[in-house]
């Protein structure tokens, strides 16, 4: 592999130049009069990037190192969880898109926070909602973004023959200065191009997988291995019952219709797209890329004695395709990790720099331009932040982190996003279903064995009706605001 070490430099450092030009190019369509312009990317996202970028963002990272680790530890189990995601996204992008961009278009909102604050009444209790759905944001993505971090570290490290801590901050200081350059137009259009490598490099891997063992044999392999692999008798570690893995489907829509760093997406298209377009290039996309765990069940078969499961998809890329190819399929799969973790750090430096200035600050008058480099100094520092949490974060296994983050926030922002879609509490029910859903599913997912899915939806389950019952018991304390409903005008 050293030999080819000077060809993973050209096409990383070549991605670089292409990226940080994509980032550049969007950073000249931002209008300094337009604060949706770094935060949604002006409302101007089409079919085909819109689509791009959901998916490139919702499978990206755990989907090409995570997954591929959970498969070979745990099994078929992974392969059938993750398909749940592709049929997830569609239906959140036909049922729920419409909706919740209609709305915050009407409201202005530019970001997931600020839509919660609006849609739950307005003064002080408002600020209230905005500030704490921020700060829960900054928190929760942060440990996401820190999984992020060292996995696109760990795979850069084994490709170019450097340090972890060298690939991390490598790649990170890129991701900060792309995003930093065009904001949320900059991270779709990369998260596009990157997408369009992950679906060739998913197709390269099956294939090279199934000219070399056909799936009869990778079976009958894998059940000599472990009966267990193929024929759970759980669904762990998505939770004990042997259905429970039928929870991911539930659990994806939400992921894709409530989580800020997803949901933003839908305040981002064209008022003129229709969903059902997005939908059609959704489809294909995430079924493509739902066939990626079976990488880690290939390699189970091959190198049953791996010490940590995550190697899976870096042991696969250096023992099973040739030098060149290889490099070219781990740049689809950089390209794959970086695109979750710039939209993470996009949506924490706006929950920072935009929702949080706003709660605190609510009569701050600032020039446009302004307001733009808090925007992106935000960027930068939070960026650097995630750099250093990850130095200094105790092992842990990638995928399961990346819930602890990603699942938590979903039941956070379960009741004032999608319930309020059907059911409209109040600014203290808010504010209540957040903090019970990040206690709940934060304590089930850390000091409890219960299942990677369940947790968090046992965190969505309390929080709802916990959103429910606080707005009613409330009511009258907010009696001037329609509860249950929007108002009409």
């Amino acid at each position: 592999m050293e030999n080819y070490e000077w060809l993973n430099w050209t096409l990383l450092l070549g991605s670089f130049g292409i990226l940080i030009l994509i980032g550049y190019l969007s950073s000249r369509a931002i209008k300094d009069s337009d604060a949706a312009g770094f935060l949604v990317a002006g409302r101007s996202l089409g079919p085909f990037v819109g689509a791009g970028t959901i998916v490139a963002t919702g499978f990206s990272g755990w989907g090409f190192m995570g997954s591929p680790g959970v498969a070979y530890e745990f099994g078929s189990i992974e392969v059938l969880g993750n398909f749940f995601f592709a049929p997830a996204m569609v239906i959140a992008v036909l049922y729920f898109a419409n909706f919740l961009r209609k709305r915050a278009d009407e409201l202005g909102s530019c970001t997931i926070p600020e839509y919660v604050a609006q849609v739950h009444g307005e003064g002080l209790m408002a600020r209230w909602v905005k500030g704490v759905a921020a700060v829960i944001t900054i928190v929760l993505l942060l440990v996401f973004l820190t999984s992020q971090i060292k996995a696109v570290g760990l795979l850069g490290a084994s490709w170019l023959g450097i340090s972890l801590n060298d690939s991390a901050l490598l790649m990170i200081s890129v991701i900060i200065l792309y995003t930093m350059l065009g904001g949320l137009a900059a991270v779709a259009w990369t998260d596009t191009l990157m997408v369009s490598g992950m679906g060739i490099g998913a197709l390269v891997m099956m294939v090279q997988i199934f000219t070399d063992i056909s799936p009869s044999e990778l079976i009958e392999r894998l059940n000599a291995i472990n009966p267990e692999l193929l024929n759970p008798t759980t669904s762990d570690p998505y939770g004990e019952s042997k259905g429970s893995v039928f929870l991911v489907l539930p659990y994806a829509f939400l992921f894709t219709a409530v989580l800020p760093y997803m949901a933003v997406r839908f305040l981002a298209f064209k008022p003129t797209v229709k969903m059902h377009q997005v939908a059609i290039w959704v489809a294909p996309m995430g079924c493509l890329l739902s066939l990626v765990p079976i990488v880690g069940m290939y390699v189970r078969v091959a190198h049953p004695e791996l010490a940590q499961p995550d190697q899976a998809m870096p042991v696969y890329l250096s023992t099973f395709l040739h030098p060149a190819l290889a490099g070219v399929i781990t740049l689809f799969i950089l390209f794959a990790m970086k695109s979750t973790a710039n939209s993470l750090l996009h949506t924490v430096s706006s929950a920072a720099s935009h929702d949080l200035r706003t709660a605190l600050f609510p009569e701050s008058k600032a020039s446009n331009s302004r307001i733009l480099w808090i925007n992106r100094s935000w960027v930068a520092i939070l960026g650097l932040v995630g750099f250093l949490m990850m130095l200094y974060a105790p092992p842990f296994m990638l995928s399961w982190l990346g819930i602890l983050g990603s699942g938590t926030l979903l039941a956070v922002m379960i009741g004032p996003v999608f319930i309020s879609s059907f059911w409209r509490g109040n600014s203290y029910g808010a504010l209540a279903a957040m903090l019970t859903g990040l206690v709940t599913s934060g304590s089930f997912l850390l000091f409890t064995q219960v299942g990677w899915v369940e947790g968090p939806l046992y965190g969505c389950l309390a929080s709802s009706v916990v959103y429910v019952a606080v707005s009613k018991l409330t009511a009258s304390a907010t009696a001037a605001q329609p509860v249950g409903r929007y108002r009409t005008n």
